[in-house]
């Protein structure tokens, strides 16, 4: 399974947003045969982005996450009591727990995480990539 951070899975599905996604991590993840997921959080942290005013769909919520999610064959993973607290259990490079609970999913899963988060790179026992297919 391939976990896709919250900006991995925006700028996987518009490229036009923000900074450009590696084009051969994108040519990977359209062609890969395993699963992709994201994490429940991502679609809080995507509606706080709007909410705000950073960033703007060509959808409205949650049109969005119906045409991200079943438009694209990407599973919504969810957030558990137990993956709450393995968030807890991380080392404390990372504040933010958003990103934590994207770490726990991911490791709860034997996931590989997709993330240009350095912070994130560098959680020990983590499989993670950006600039290349792993």
């Amino acid at each position: 399974m391939i976990v896709l951070d919250t900006h991995a899975w925006i700028r996987w599905l518009h490229p036009e947003i923000g900074r450009p996604f590696p084009g051969a991590m994108r040519s990977w993840l359209d062609n890969v045969a395993d699963h992709v997921a994201v994490s429940v959080i991502s679609c809080l942290e995507i509606a706080q982005l709007v909410k705000r005013g950073t960033l703007v769909l060509p959808l409205p919520l949650p049109d969005w996450y119906e045409e991200a999610l079943a438009g694209s064959d990407v599973q919504c993973l969810p957030v558990t009591p137990v993956l709450l607290h393995a968030s807890t259990r991380l080392p404390d490079l990372h504040r933010d727990p958003a990103d934590r609970i994207i770490i726990a999913t991911t490791q709860a899963h034997d996931a590989i995480l997709i993330t240009a988060d350095r912070t994130i790179q560098q959680y020990p026992g983590l499989r993670c990539s950006w600039d290349a297919p792993p």
